[in-house]
Order: C-alpha cells, then sequence, then structure tokens
C-alpha cells in the first residue's frame, strides 16, 4: 500500500478507538518498551501526544523515564522551515498546545540533537522492514537525519505493521525497533 491510502486506512482505524481502549493499549506499549535493550541510555526524546488525533499515549512511558531517572527531551515545530528545536523536559517546563493541538515545550534548556540516544517516533503506520508512515510533514525524518547515526529510533503504534509501504524514499528513515500492544518488532 502506498502512503496516502496507509494514512486514511488508519487515521480511520484510530477513530473507532474508544479512549478506555487507548490507555489500554498505550500502558501496554509502555510495558514492552521495558523489554528493550536501551536502559542504559541516557537521552531519551519523546513526543507529546495529540490526543485530538488518537496518538499513543506517552505519559506512561513519560513515567518509566523519569522513574529510571532519565534525561527527557521534547520538542517543538517550526512548521514555516519544518525544523524540531529540543528542549529538556524538567519540573518547570511549561507545555502549550500549538494551532495544530501538539503539546510543545514554551521554551527551556536546548538540546543538540546529536546528544539524543533514544527517540520515540510518532507514527500512523509502518511495515516489516521498518519504515514508517507519518502525517507527511517531513518533520521526523529531518530530526531523524540530525540524530547521530547510533541513537535507536523506535516506533509506537496501537497497531500491526503492513506487509511493505510501496512508495519509499530516499530520504526516509528507518527504524530500528517499534512497539505495539502486542510485540516488540526489530528491524
Amino acid at each position: 500500500m502506498n502512503k496516502t491510502a496507509l494514512r486514511k486506512k488508519y487515521k480511520a482505524l484510530r477513530n473507532f478507538l474508544s479512549e478506555n481502549e487507548i490507555e489500554e493499549k498505550s500502558l501496554a506499549v509502555a510495558n514492552k518498551t521495558l523489554t528493550l535493550p536501551l536502559w542504559e541510555k541516557t537521552y531519551f526524546h519523546i513526543f507529546l501526544p495529540i490526543t485530538e488525533q488518537k496518538e499513543v499515549n506517552t505519559e506512561f512511558i513519560l513515567h518509566i523515564l523519569s522513574g529510571k531517572d532519565k534525561e527527557i527531551i521534547v520538542s517543538k515545530a517550526d512548521f514555516a522551515t519544518r525544523k524540531m528545536t529540543h528542549f529538556l523536559l524538567t519540573d518547570n517546563t511549561r507545555i502549550k498546545k500549538n494551532e495544530y493541538n501538539i503539546p510543545e515545550p514554551v521554551d527551556g534548556i536546548e538540546v543538540p540533537s546529536t546528544k539524543i540516544d533514544v527517540i520515540f517516533v510518532p507514527l500512523l503506520a509502518f511495515d516489516k522492514k521498518g519504515h514508517r508512515v507519518g502525517y507527511g510533514k517531513g518533520f521526523y525524518d529531518k530530526f531523524l537525519s540530525e540524530c547521530k547515526p547510533d541513537a535507536i529510533k523506535i516506533g509506537l503504534s496501537f497497531f500491526e505493521p503492513e506487509e511493505l509501504i510501496t512508495d519509499i524514499f530516499e530520504g526516509d528513515i528507518q527504524l530500528d525497533y517499534c512497539v505495539t500492544p502486542n510485540q516488540v518488532y526489530k528491524f
């Protein structure tokens, strides 16, 4: 299937999920992340979910990261340049939704992409080769290309993989893992 068809399919599938199902599946995804070989790392980038888009609720993973005393990084998107600026999440970080309902830090201590060890990546769909489909704006592909080569890229999905995404581009960055409520996929 191509990216356009997959976006349509998975937005529709997400819309059928109840709030209760989102919470249950998000908790299952968080519990599965505990099996990943990455907990010796220090700098973890995580997305804050767009609840209106019914994304994986990363609050459970945030609790795990906080409990393991990790440095947690969140981003702010610039839609004019398609760049993301990354900030350390602290007790003083103020989060505000932007015009697209994306929760973002207002300001804070900036962290360069090259310092990040692990990135939890939002997505709509993924395939068995580790390719992902996002919303199509290219923010994460640009961000991931700026990270160090050994940074671990982990997709979070409510759904299992598609066989193949047919229209992959050269600039698309593959995931290292994708975590669903049922399984961890390694690529």
